[in-house]
This record gives structure tokens, sequence and C-alpha cells, in this order.
């Protein structure tokens, strides 16, 4: 169920026309009823399921909230494709080797099951404490959180002000039929050596890997018939090497105004 939606931050924009259409359609879509077709939640994972029910956060494609809505209905594609959009983060974490740690999904996960991908990716809540805009702080608070739960990355060893906000894409994919994501996704850099112990209901595998080896890791994957998440495979193709080779001097690289549209290719 949606809540609270302030429709007002949507309508349309004086000069602006195509923008404007644009704000009033998501408005639409905000105001619509989530799909109300039933899915059989029984086949997938118990924990899983449960946090279905979690309310994520739905903006506009400017990132301003909307509201609340489900984990659930966010994710369905009958409602992505009504225009349904929520906030996003995806963590890096490097170690001092400058190594990036990557997951493998576990195959209990609901979207994107047993996929390679990034150190750890989810949402913020509708939550006071995650809803804070001032430099990302809820998301970066969200961060926390999941990286722990997924990681076992004590939430002392990974302080907010060491979570760095760059900048944030926008993008649209499916993982099958019915279920999908439509996100406007934090990118967060970390450059730290953590303890980690994956929660295996969250993570399949994880490990740690260099720049000069991770195309190839990827490439190998995909001669298997695996492919990356697809949030992960856009940030690979378009900014991650650069960044890379610049962790100690990301500062040029923080955009906390621009959102990046990409597409996402189908497979």
């Amino acid at each position: 169920m949606i809540r609270n939606v302030m429709r007002q931050l949507l309508l349309p924009q004086g000069g602006n026309s195509k923008k404007g259409m644009a704000a009033a359609n998501l408005a639409r879509a905000a105001t619509t009823k989530p799909a109300s077709k039933v899915v059989n939640l029984e086949q997938f994972d118990p924990t899983q399921v449960q946090l279905l029910e979690e309310q994520c956060i739905l903006v506009d494609e400017q990132d301003r909230p909307l509201g609340s809505c489900s984990k659930k209905d966010c994710h369905l594609m009958e409602n992505i494709n009504k225009g349904f959009l929520h906030r996003a983060f995806s963590v890096f974490l490097f170690n001092s080797k400058n190594e990036l740690l990557l997951q493998q999904r576990s195959d209990a996960k609901i979207t994107f099951p047993g996929r390679f991908t990034n150190t750890c990716c989810s949402h913020p809540l509708h939550v006071p404490d995650e809803l804070e805009e001032a430099n990302a702080l809820g998301v970066k608070k969200a961060a926390q959180r999941r990286l722990f739960i997924e990681l076992g990355i004590d939430p002392k060893e990974m302080p907010v002000d060491e979570i760095r906000y760059l900048t944030r894409i926008l993008y649209k994919a499916p993982s099958d039929s019915t279920w999908g994501e439509n996100e406007v996704d934090y990118i967060l850099f970390v450059h730290k050596d953590v303890a980690i112990k994956p929660n295996p209901n969250e993570v399949k595998e994880s490990l740690y890997i260099s720049r000069k080896d991770i195309s190839h890791f990827i490439s190998s994957l995909e001669v298997q018939g695996q492919v990356i998440t697809p949030w992960f495979k856009l940030v690979v193709e378009n900014f991650l090497f650069d960044w890379w080779d610049n962790l100690h001097d990301l500062k040029k690289f923080e955009d906390h105004t621009t959102i990046h549209r990409l597409t996402a290719k189908t497979s």
C-alpha cells in the first residue's frame, strides 16, 4: 500500500512540457493501486518472502520521495510497467590492496538469484532514519544496516562517515516475467579492510578481485552461461574503471546533482 504520496511534487512545471508530462505520468503511477495479481510465494524462501513486506521509498525521476510501497509491490513488473520507481543503493567496498569485494547472490533471492554483483545492493526503508536527505545520510545508514545483514560487517567497522556517496543512476531491468527492478540507485564507495561473515540466506559466495582480473572474471562467467546483475553491468560498462583508478582521489567524481539514466540490456 502506498502512503502519504506528495502529489504536488509532480505537477507539471511551466516551460518544460516534456518534464511536466513525465512528472504527471509518475503522479498517476504513484496514486495507482498496486497490482492485485495473485503471486505464488510458496515456492520462495520464507525469510526472503517476509522481507517483501518491508516498505521501500517510492520516488519520482528526480528522486523526490512520494511515499512508501512494499518491497513486493515495488518489484512486480506489472507495477514497474505502470511507472513505480523506488530508491536503492549499491555499495562498492575495496580493501587496502584496492581489490573489490564481490558477492554472488543467494539462490534464495527472489530477484536475480545466483548472480554475481557488487559488494551489497539493497534499499533504504521508509523509516525516519533512512529518509534523511542531507549528504544521503539515510541511504548510508541503510547501507550500514544491510552490510551487517548480508556480510556480517560490524557497523562499528563501517561508520557512515566512511561511506562515500558518488552519484546516482536510474535504470529498469526485469529479472523474469514477474519480478524486476526500477530504481534510482545511489552509488556508495568504501575503501578499507573489514572482517566479513556472509549470511548464506543472502550471499552464496564472496570474493575480492583486482582491477586487472575483473574483466576476465566477468567474461568467464558469461562463457559459463552466468550473467552479472544488470545494475552492476551498467556501472562496469559506464563508470567503474575510472573510479577504480582514482580510489584515492574520488572527490572529482562526486556528482550529487546528476541522475544518470542508463538502459540495461535484457538477458
